[in-house]
C-alpha cells in the first residue's frame, strides 16, 4: 500500500510539474503522513492556510480508491487506506502544536477546575484532541456546536 501511495504521490506532482527531493513516510499522532521535501514548490503545494495540501491529499486518496477498487485482489479495500499527505511538514507540525495546546489546556481545566472552551476546528482536528486527552485524569472531551463553528469543551471533572 505505502508503494503504491509514494507512486501515485510522485505522478501527480509530475503531471502537476512541482519540483521535488523526496517522497518519504513518518508516523505522528498515529496517523501515516506521507511528507513531500521540496525546496522550491513547498508554500506552493501548502497554500493559504493548508487548502492547496488538503485537495492534494483529496486527489492523491481518490485515485488510490479507484486503483484499489480495480485492483481488489489485494485484500485492500478503500477505507483502509488511511494516510495524509503534507509538504515540508507542515501538517506534521501543525499537528504537534495542536497536541501540545491540548495538553496546555486540560492542564488549564485541571488546575483551575473548569471548562476550557477550544476554538472551532475541523473534524480532523477534534478527533486529533479526542484522543490526545482520551486518558488524561479528570479531563472529559465534547463537542459543540455546528457546521464550522463546532469546538470543542474540555471539561473537569471529579473523581
Amino acid at each position: 500500500m505505502d508503494a503504491l501511495v509514494e507512486s501515485v504521490v510522485k505522478e501527480v506532482l509530475g503531471l502537476l510539474g512541482v519540483a521535488y527531493t523526496a517522497v518519504r513516510i513518518e508516523q505522528v499522532a498515529g496517523q501515516k503522513i506521507f511528507t513531500i521535501d521540496s525546496a522550491v514548490d513547498g508554500a506552493l503545494l501548502t497554500g493559504s492556510r493548508g487548502e492547496t495540501l488538503q485537495a492534494l491529499d483529496m486527489l492523491v486518496k481518490r485515485i488510490i480508491e479507484k486503483r484499489l477498487m480495480v485492483n481488489a485482489t489485494d485484500g485492500v479495500r478503500p477505507e483502509q487506506a488511511l494516510f495524509l499527505i503534507d509538504t515540508n511538514g507542515y501538517r506534521a507540525q501543525k499537528i504537534k502544536d495542536l497536541q501540545q495546546k491540548s495538553l496546555t489546556m486540560a492542564e488549564r481545566a485541571r488546575s483551575l477546575q473548569y471548562d476550557v472552551e477550544l476554538e472551532p476546528m475541523s473534524s480532523y482536528e477534534r478527533l486529533i484532541v479526542h484522543s490526545v486527552l482520551a486518558g488524561q485524569p479528570n479531563i472529559k472531551t465534547e463537542s459543540q456546536g455546528d457546521g464550522p463553528t463546532r469546538r470543542i469543551v474540555i471539561r473537569y471533572k471529579t473523581v
